[in-house]
């Protein structure tokens, strides 16, 4: 598929999914005590570069993490490719700004950003266009501002990217080394990794990986 192949398919197949997505995941946050000392850990990092602190939740779903943000005191907008899940992020959280909008093309000014979450939205992205999206959250980071990228790992034993079947769109898990070293090549430098392994209760038997990387301060380039 071309690049507007598969964000057409993804897109489409989340609107379909949504209600349901959203009914699943409300209340995800509450019983995933790592998952959030790492956006506390993310927060804390992008107040401490001061400025707006503002960040942008990107692939949000129907916005319950980006909600989990605000209440970090960050000053937080959400972006998804789904129209129906902007929709839902709308209807539960109307006073967070949420917008349609691809990963690999966000209407953001260059450098205008302290921080960026990708929580499990590069997993639908095809090897092949992960660039273009990692290229995106270089540009629209300040210098020192922070990403935070959450996916599940590959187990190749030679660091491959893997096809997996997901629920609702084709998905793709990411060696972390490999990962890294793509964002590494754009300026932006792993700060902190945590990797969960897989509990009897996961719906898939995979370990999760959470990146923080900085990118790099004017002083430091």
């Amino acid at each position: 598929m071309t690049a507007s192949d598969s964000l057409t398919a993804t897109r489409a197949a989340y609107d379909a999914a949504a209600d349901t997505y959203a009914r699943l995941f409300h209340d995800s946050l509450r019983d995933a005590p790592l998952d959030r000392a790492m956006l506390a850990a993310f927060a804390e990092a992008v107040r401490g570069e001061g400025g707006g602190a503002e960040v942008a939740d990107l692939g949000c779903g129907p916005g319950h993490v980006t909600a989990h943000l605000a209440s970090l005191d960050l000053v937080v907008r959400g972006v998804d490719a789904s129209p129906a899940m902007i929709g839902l992020a709308r209807a539960d959280h109307p006073e967070l700004r949420f917008d349609v909008g691809s990963m690999a093309a966000l209407d953001l000014p260059d450098a205008t950003l302290s921080g960026v979450l990708s929580r499990w939205s590069v997993i639908h992205t095809p090897p092949n266009e992960l660039p273009a999206v990692l290229d995106e959250f270089a540009r629209v980071l300040a210098p020192g501002g922070h990403l935070l990228v959450g996916f599940w790992a590959s187990e190749s034993p030679d660091h491959r990217t893997q096809l997996f079947d997901h629920a609702v769109a084709p998905a793709y898990r990411w060696c972390p080394d490999h990962l890294s070293a793509l964002l590494r090549e754009r300026g932006l430098t792993e700060t902190a990794r945590m990797i969960r392994e897989p509990l009897p209760t996961d719906r898939r038997p995979f370990r999760e990986v959470h990146l923080l990387a900085r990118k790099t301060p004017v002083d430091d380039a």
